[in-house]
């Protein structure tokens, strides 16, 4: 396993770019501002992109390199730009309903990572794994996705929504890049065309709210109720 034979200096750069994936997924937490998530996002996707090439080449996975262009075009770059055209249709450009404040929301968060770490480190143990690099990749993969269901809990704009889906599918492809970088290329290239049908349904459901409800709050779908 990659984990266990990798060198002082491949351990601290994926450790780096983790945590900066992680620290991205909190400063989409901790804003209101939709450009502040689409840009915070972006930038976890290139993040990611870098991880991907970095564990191809000491992992000796050439096909991950693949990976790592296609992840930076997709998640990177087409991504943020069809959200950014989601955005541009929207007549409101932050959170206005919240159930929780960014500042309580990135308490929440800091406890999910301490349950994230505290279960990481036990499955880590029981796979004699515990001193290495995948106690981190565990704790950020479990953080991100509770990271990603609390922004889908607490937040109701459609655009907070998709980027709390992506923030969620971010967190297992970081996870699985470090933990088992010899997934087949196909399997990674059909959840990167997922991401595309999940931004295109949330862009069809923008413009059916926009319509119908005249609004993209979750909240005004109550009058649909019938």
């Amino acid at each position: 396993m990659l984990i266990q034979h990798l060198g002082p200096l491949a351990s601290s750069l994926f450790s780096l770019l983790a945590i900066v994936s992680l620290l991205l997924a909190f400063v989409m937490l901790g804003s209101r501002w939709l450009k502040n998530y689409l840009f915070a996002f972006a930038a976890e996707s290139w993040a990611i992109a870098a991880l991907s090439a970095a564990v191809g080449f000491y992992g000796g996975y050439p096909e991950l390199y693949l990976i790592a262009i296609l992840t930076l075009l997709f998640r990177g770059l087409l991504l943020p730009y069809l959200v950014w055209r989601i955005i541009r249709r929207l007549s409101v450009d932050r959170e206005i309903h919240v159930i929780l404040q960014p500042s309580t929301s990135l308490v929440v968060g800091a406890f999910f990572v301490m349950f994230a770490l505290a279960i990481s480190y036990r499955v880590a143990a029981a796979f004699h794994l515990e001193l290495t690099v995948a106690v981190l990749a565990l704790t950020v993969l479990l953080s991100m996705k509770l990271i990603g269901f609390l922004m889908l809990a607490v937040r109701h704009e459609a655009i907070s929504q998709i980027l709390g889906l992506l923030v969620l599918e971010n967190g297992i492809f970081l996870g699985s890049q470090i933990l088992v970088p010899g997934m087949p290329l196909l399997i990674e290239m059909v959840i990167l065309f997922d991401l595309l049908i999940i931004v295109a349904c949330f862009g069809a459901l923008v413009g059916y709210l926009l319509t119908h409800v005249g609004s993209t709050s979750s909240l005004d779908l109550r009058r649909l109720v019938g």
